[in-house]
């Protein structure tokens, strides 16, 4: 068990960064049409609650692929392919194309400057995203429940069984021990290799892309996304047709009954989609907040001199590095269940609190606005700092000067991604929402949980509505970012 756990998340890093890296590529180095709109889609397939992608890919995957390791890797690509792609991409546009275009003068052919320009210099943004695709694949539970079937089973799904269906909370915290452990080896190893990458030369988005000039270049650009296209918008199609799929025919019957009172819910279906944008919103800005103070302090900025070793730090540095993101190797149902228990008693009678939801929500986004932020800060040649000093400069205005706007690029996806995660989280947020103030991952549940036709589209229906609103929110995010330069 735990040896599959190890050896699926490794695959499922490795096949997702092979399908995300020409998409990557593309988006970090061309303008086009449409760009925008790119980079806002491939976010819809990371939000969707598990259980309802896990029932599309069976309603695509031909018979003798609906279980086994196979479905689980390209379920997890299916999923984390956003993370690769926003991370890598945004730090492609950053680079400087005119190292590479010097190499080409000299000589040097497209695999040369790929192996020995471009890709140290990318090695920060890939460690971080195969990071945290990594522990998503790890900690992967819905997947791997549905897709697995009884022969495969993580840690994750293996706590569920002892926890729930078997009644041992001894074994399954004993197997929670274990999975920590393991997720902190991982984030060890993942930071020591981080900090001792190569830092990168920044420019900006303006100066960096381009359009596609020859034929090549835009056969690139139509082969790379028209493939990612196919691969995130066959499952997200199903998603639709299930969502009109009523009788023997196809209409808008499900959508129409989202307006009306349900017995499935105590609030309206459409409650629960404003209840999901308020709850993402609190949580991206608490996330935001705390991961961005705590990036700066991992980063280790007032620790690091001009010639020191970039894997050396102060241990402080290092440890906050690796607590901050334990939330990610935590079931997201341990943390709900935690928070029921920690906040069950006077004079923490919490649990009905509506500020409950966004901190759990952003307890889930805050590693990820911190593995996001920190390479960025990494990144910032020291001399800036040290030569903005001498000048007279104080901390505060090299802090608003020099850091903030080459950060602000980070925290725009940094904050995209949170507001995602918020929108589509469910293990905690399934024990902490108020029966009268569900979310909308919440709400797909409880319509699948339902018998009945019209249950279950509609629990589609609320699927697509999710996926419409996080399309919008994040094309928000990148119109603030591009308009303003950043969030500064």
């Amino acid at each position: 068990m735990v040896w599959f756990t190890v050896w699926q998340a490794l695959g499922s890093t490795i096949l997702t960064i092979t399908i995300a890296l020409p998409a990557a590529y593309v988006l970090g180095r061309y303008r086009f049409r449409g760009r925008n709109l790119v980079e806002a889609l491939v976010v819809v397939p990371f939000v969707l609650p598990t259980i309802v992608v896990a029932l599309a890919f069976l309603a695509i995957l031909p018979t003798h692929l609906e279980r086994g390791w196979a479905p689980i890797l390209i379920a997890h690509g299916f999923f984390n392919v956003a993370v690769v792609i926003r991370i890598v991409g945004t730090f492609w546009a950053s680079l400087d194309p005119r190292v590479g275009e010097a190499a080409a003068t000299l000589g040097a052919g497209p695999w040369t400057r790929f192996r020995e320009i471009t890709a140290p210099l990318l090695a920060p943004a890939l460690a971080a995203a195969a990071a945290i695709v990594f522990l998503f694949s790890f900690t992967s539970f819905g997947i791997v429940l549905v897709l697995g079937g009884p022969r495969y089973a993580t840690i994750e799904a293996e706590i569920y069984n002892q926890a729930v269906r078997l009644f041992d909370l001894r074994a399954a915290a004993v197997l929670s021990l274990v999975q920590l452990a393991c997720v902190v080896a991982a984030v060890w190893v993942a930071t020591r290799l981080e900090r001792r990458l190569t830092t990168t030369r920044w420019r900006s988005e303006h100066d960096a892309l381009r359009r596609p000039r020859t034929g090549r270049e835009k056969l690139v650009v139509v082969a790379s996304l028209g493939s990612l296209a196919l691969f995130l918008g066959l499952p997200v199609a199903v998603l639709v047709e299930r969502s009109l799929a009523i009788g023997g025919g196809h209409g808008i019957d499900a959508y129409e009954a989202l307006a009306r009172p349900t017995s499935v819910l105590l609030a309206s279906p459409w409650e629960a989609v404003v209840n999901s944008i308020v709850y993402a919103a609190a949580a991206t800005a608490i996330a935001v907040v705390v991961g961005g103070l705590a990036a700066f302090a991992v980063a280790g900025r007032s620790g690091r001199v001009q010639g020191s070793d970039p894997g050396t730090g102060p241990k402080g540095t290092r440890a906050l590095d690796t607590l901050v993101l334990l939330p990610l190797g935590a079931s997201a149902v341990m943390l709900g269940l935690g928070f029921l228990i920690a906040f069950d008693e006077a004079p923490l009678y919490f649990r009905a609190a509506p500020w409950i939801v966004p901190v759990a929500q952003a307890l889930v986004a805050i590693p990820f606005v911190v593995r996001i932020v920190a390479p960025t800060l990494r990144s910032i040649d020291p001399r800036q700092r040290e030569a903005a000093a001498l000048l007279g400069a104080t901390p505060g205005r090299v802090l608003r000067e020099i850091d903030l706007p080459i950060v602000s690029r980070g925290l725009a996806v940094a904050a995209g991604f949170a507001f995602a995660i918020s929108l589509g989280e469910f293990g905690a947020t399934v024990f902490l929402a108020r029966p009268d103030r569900p979310t909308l991952p919440v709400a797909v549940f409880r319509f699948l949980g339902r018998p009945g036709e019209l249950n279950a589209a509609q629990a589609y229906a609320l699927a697509v509505v999710l996926m419409a609103v996080t399309v919008v929110s994040v094309l928000l995010v990148d119109r603030i970012r591009i308009r303003r330069g950043g969030w500064f």
